[in-house]
């Protein structure tokens, strides 16, 4: 037979469904039998990343984003503004709000103050300026970077989350964490490598999207992976009743075997993403359960984060983060959604603090004790800041200056950088935007912001799309 004729059998209707049907076969055995839970004995090797080497030496390899979600405010967290506390109840000055994007405020005839609801201290041997709501964070202010000038582009929760995670709001886009696994690949052999947990409480809980943790463009195995901290850790991650190791491996062999021959003909990616993820599944069947067992760890651990095993809660959720930081994950993402304080915010500060301050600090100070936390980046903050314009008894959504703070992972410690006006209003000193913050973040995993890219309908993208500027300051 002539190569043309092949060409043309290959074409016909039937070869085609034939082919069709095979694949689709395969996938609904794999559905029947639990597609998260089945392994194959391919060779599929661990994804290494595209960089090797990376552009320069890395200071941290992994990271862990504190996702404060609802937009805390930095008037009683991180900024602290005697001006403003002198103007409380007094009309907002008009030069500073003319003009400019306010959320629910929007149109209100007159605007007045709110002073910082809490008082502010200095801690440390730097003497850097924390709200007193945070306590344990500001026994760790020798530890941390406070970046008092960011700024963002969205006013409201969901497309703020997504800028904050992607760098732009159009759909469809990679997270930070999907970029920096393409980039770099992960360290472990049976844990996704970037993995996601959410806590709530003390305010609004915000819905989380998960596109905020997707792969975007990228193949589907750069996407985050939600773990659950109370109840199953991983939907469908339980071995079938009746259904042996044994026979699980080998029903999936085949499956995978299918899998294969289909991918010899079409060469689509995503059937290769899912034969490694079936057997990244399986290695999950006892890695996982492993991971969320804390009892092995000391009492003293447990009372330093305020732990209680399996109450799904952020301090819970960062004694894991620190567990699959030292598993080799490479990007950790908490998001604890309680920060939306519209009204009340005064005891709503204390409440959400009371949550997340002993945590927060706890896993600087165990990943330090564990000599992790120079090769650790740990992030603290929201997608936006609160305005210093009461909004009743609350704030509303600000994106003109916020603060976050930073650790770890080849960061100077005991510093502030930058600096918003003496109402808190704009960030007027080093002014850090969040392409700026997204390519400080690459470089300091050792990858040139301008240097990662993918190509995608006929153009090169990156994360920090057009933009982004190193902050040098911050890195020691």
């Amino acid at each position: 037979m002539h190569d043309s004729e092949k060409i043309k059998l290959f074409q016909t209707r039937r070869t085609f469904l034939g082919r069709t049907v095979r694949g689709i076969g395969s996938l609904a055995l794999a559905s029947l039998l639990n597609p998260s839970s089945v392994i194959a004995n391919t060779n599929q090797q661990k994804w290494k990343g595209v960089l090797q080497p990376t552009h320069f030496a890395p200071r941290a390899k992994r990271v862990i984003h504190l996702c404060m979600a609802g937009g805390p405010s930095h008037l009683e967290t991180l900024d602290y503004k005697p001006k403003l506390a002198e103007m409380d109840g007094k009309p907002m000055p008009e030069s500073f709000t003319a003009g400019q994007p306010i959320a629910q405020l929007q149109g209100n005839r007159e605007l007045k103050c709110l002073g910082p609801t809490h008082p502010f201290q200095k801690y440390g041997k730097s003497g850097q300026e924390i709200s007193t709501a945070f306590p344990k964070i500001g026994q760790i202010a020798d530890e941390i970077c406070i970046i008092r000038s960011m700024q963002t582009e969205q006013i409201n929760h969901d497309p703020a989350h997504t800028f904050m995670n992607t760098g732009t709001v159009i759909s469809g886009r990679p997270s930070m964490g999907s970029w920096l696994l393409y980039g770099l690949g992960s360290e472990s052999n049976n844990l996704p490598g970037y993995v996601v947990l959410t806590s709530s409480g003390g305010g609004q809980d915000q819905p989380i999207a998960t596109r905020q943790w997707h792969s975007g463009f990228l193949p589907g195995q750069f996407q985050g992976v939600q773990f659950h901290s109370t109840g199953d850790p991983i939907h469908y991650a339980g071995k079938p009743d009746g259904v042996s190791i044994n026979q699980q491996q080998d029903v999936v062999n085949t499956v995978n075997s299918l899998n294969g021959i289909l991918n010899e003909t079409v060469e689509d990616p995503e059937i290769s993403t899912r034969i490694s993820q079936y057997e990244m599944a399986f290695r999950m069947q006892t890695s996982v359960p492993d991971l969320m067992d804390v009892s092995d760890e000391p009492q003293h651990i447990r009372d330093l984060y305020g732990a209680q095993p399996g109450d799904g809660s952020f301090a819970s959720n960062c004694l894991l983060a620190r567990r699959l930081a030292e598993r080799g994950v490479r990007f950790i993402q908490l998001y604890h959604r309680g920060w939306d304080h519209h009204g009340g915010i005064k005891n709503a500060i204390n409440v959400t603090a009371g949550l997340v301050d002993q945590a927060s600090a706890a896993l600087v100070t165990d990943l330090k004790q564990r000599g992790m936390l120079d090769d650790t980046l740990i992030i603290w903050g929201g997608e936006f800041g609160r305005t210093p314009m009461a909004q009743g008894s609350g704030r509303d959504h600000h994106i003109r200056g916020f603060s976050i703070w930073m650790a770890g992972g080849g960061i100077k410690g005991g510093i502030s950088h930058g600096n918003t006006d003496e109402l808190g209003y704009y960030a007027v000193e080093d002014i850090v935007h969040v392409h700026d913050f997204h390519a400080t973040i690459l470089h300091l995993l050792g990858i040139d912001h301008q240097k990662l890219t993918y190509r995608f309908q006929g153009r090169d993208f990156r994360l920090t799309d057009v933009h982004g500027h190193l902050v040098n300051n911050i890195i020691a």
